[in-house]
């Protein structure tokens, strides 16, 4: 009986592996994907992309920023591939931020969350992300009303709505040490 069981056992650990090995690879096209696709609905149209990651102080992931051109050279936005560890889920919530020459948001894109259906997904709803398009973050409280900010929280889901100011608030941060030449 123990050998049976070992042997059921050493099969099925083969196999997991094999599905992990024949799925690994997939899943990070998958994931490059929706990044490229986040990277172009934030941003006007452009021809060519510099990335590299940076580690905010204090912080314990990096962020990405993708420095968009067109075909002359000139920069024609930045996409920032930010995070917040704040939500109602313990998963990050990923989000996009597109900033314009000036420090202007473009767009937003929410890349991954696991918030409550109903409430906390409405972050990806016009009605909630489009209050940052074309604000200046230095005019604007990137907090929620509730905290002394600016922006309209979630109706029932305060926490949601924190927690993508937050990740936008990240975004920015990080955009403005490197606009000023401040790579940390």
């Amino acid at each position: 009986m123990v050998l049976t069981l070992m042997i059921i056992t050493a099969i099925a650990g083969f196999a997991l592996g094999g599905v992990y090995n024949l799925t690994k690879e997939p899943i990070r096209l998958a994931k490059k994907a929706k990044a490229e696709a986040a990277i172009k609905a934030v941003l006007p149209e452009f021809d060519s992309l510099r990335a590299f990651k940076i580690l905010p102080k204090g912080a314990t992931d990096s962020i990405t920023i993708n420095e968009a051109f067109n075909n002359n050279g000139e920069m024609v936005g930045t996409a920032v591939s930010s995070y917040s560890n704040k939500g109602y889920d313990p998963t990050q919530i990923r989000i996009m931020v597109g900033i314009l020459p000036g420090g202007i948001i473009n767009n937003t894109s929410v890349i991954q969350h696991k918030e409550t259906p109903g409430l906390g997904t409405k972050m990806e709803d016009p009605d909630f992300k489009d209050q940052f398009e074309g604000v200046n973050p230095q005019d604007f409280a990137l907090k929620v009303k509730k905290e002394g900010g600016d922006v309209d929280a979630i109706t029932a889901a305060t926490i949601s709505s924190a927690a993508f100011c937050d990740a936008v608030r990240r975004a920015y941060d990080a955009y403005k040490n490197i606009e000023g030449g401040n790579e940390q």
